[in-house]
C-alpha cells in the first residue's frame, strides 16, 4: 500500500528546507497528500532579531517556494501552542492520528534553536502511533528509501517497522536485513522475513552479525555507512524507567548519533 498522506513538521532550524525538499519528492513518488505542520512556540527570551512574527513569516515563505510547481497538494498549517495549551509534542501526534508517516528532523542542540523540543522524536516515537521519518541534520537528505537497510529482531516493534516500511521498500533498488547478534531460537528467522517480504514484490538480502566490542546501535550505523544506505529501519523498543515509559537504550543511541535517515516504529 503506498504513502498517501504524509505529515511534516517545520521549524526554524537550518536543514528544515532539505527535509520539506526529502518529503515533497516522497510525497510525488507516492502521489501522496502532504500536510506541512508549524508550531509557533513562545520562548522566554526571543531574539531581538527574529520576533515570532517573522519566523512564521519565512516558514510560509519557504513552504510556497519549495512546494510551488511540484504538482503536490500540500497545505501548511500554523498551530500556536500559546492558544491551543498543548505542548508541541502532544499537537504533532494529534496530527498524526490522520498521516500515514511522521517526518521530522533529528535536533541539534548546539544550533541555537529552542523551537523544537530535544526529545521530541522520543515522544512522536511512542506517542504518534504512526511511524516517523527522521532525518539527521548532520547532512542534506533529499531523499531516502533507494537503500535500506532494516534492523531485524523478532518482536513486536520490529515486525511493526517493517511492515510500516513496506510503501518505501517496495521502490527501493536494495533491501538489506541485518540481525545483530541473534540468539540460538532467532536463528534463519530473518530468512523467514525475506520470504515475507517477497510476497510484496520486495527483494531482500538477509544477514547475520555478532559483535561484542562496539554497541549494537553503532554496528547499525556503521553497517549503513558501508553499505551505502539512506534508510535505516528499525522497531523502537520501550520500557519504564521510574515509572515513565523511555526508549531502550539501541533506540537513544541512533537518535543521538544518526547519519542516515531512520524509520522507527513503536
Amino acid at each position: 500500500m503506498p504513502l498517501k498522506n504524509i505529515l511534516i513538521h517545520l521549524d526554524n532550524s537550518d536543514h528544515s528546507a532539505a527535509r520539506l525538499t526529502l518529503a515533497i519528492g516522497l510525497a510525488q513518488r507516492h502521489q501522496a497528500r502532504l500536510t506541512a505542520l508549524y508550531i509557533i512556540t513562545h520562548p522566554y527570551y526571543e531574539p531581538l532579531h527574529m520576533d515570532t512574527k517573522t519566523k512564521t513569516q519565512q516558514v510560509q515563505d519557504q513552504f510556497n517556494e519549495l512546494i510551488a510547481g511540484t504538482g503536490v497538494q500540500a497545505e501548511l498549517r500554523t498551530v500556536d501552542w500559546k492558544v491551543t495549551g498543548t505542548a508541541v509534542a502532544e499537537i504533532i501526534n494529534l496530527h498524526a492520528h490522520y498521516a500515514d508517516v511522521v517526518i521530522i528532523g533529528q535536533p541539534n542542540h548546539a544550533s541555537g534553536d529552542n523551537d523544537t523540543p530535544s526529545d521530541l522524536p522520543e515522544r512522536l516515537i511512542l506517542g504518534a502511533g504512526r511511524p516517523v521519518l527522521i532525518i539527521p541534520y548532520t547532512a542534506s537528505y533529499t531523499e531516502c528509501g533507494t537503500r535500506v537497510l532494516v534492523s531485524w529482531k523478532p518482536g513486536r516493534e520490529a515486525t511493526r517497522a517493517v511492515n510500516d516500511a513496506i510503501p518505501l521498500m517496495t521502490m527501493a533498488e536494495v533491501v538489506n536485513i541485518l540481525a545483530v547478534n541473534p540468539t540460538d531460537a532467532e536463528q534463519s528467522e530473518e530468512e523467514k522475513l525475506c520470504a515475507h517480504l517477497a510476497c510484496h514484490g520486495i527483494t531482500a538480502r538477509a544477514e547475520q552479525t555478532v559483535s561484542s566490542d562496539i554497541s549494537i546501535g553503532d554496528v547499525l550505523l556503521n553497517r549503513a555507512s558501508d553499505e551505502g544506505s539512506d534508510l535505516l529501519v528499525m522497531g523502537a523498543f520501550a520500557q519504564t524507567r521510574l515509572g515513565t515509559l523511555t526508549l531502550g537504550d539501541v533506540s537513544r543511541h541512533i537518535l543521538k548519533y544518526m547519519t542516515v535517515p531512520v524509520l522507527m516504529s513503536h
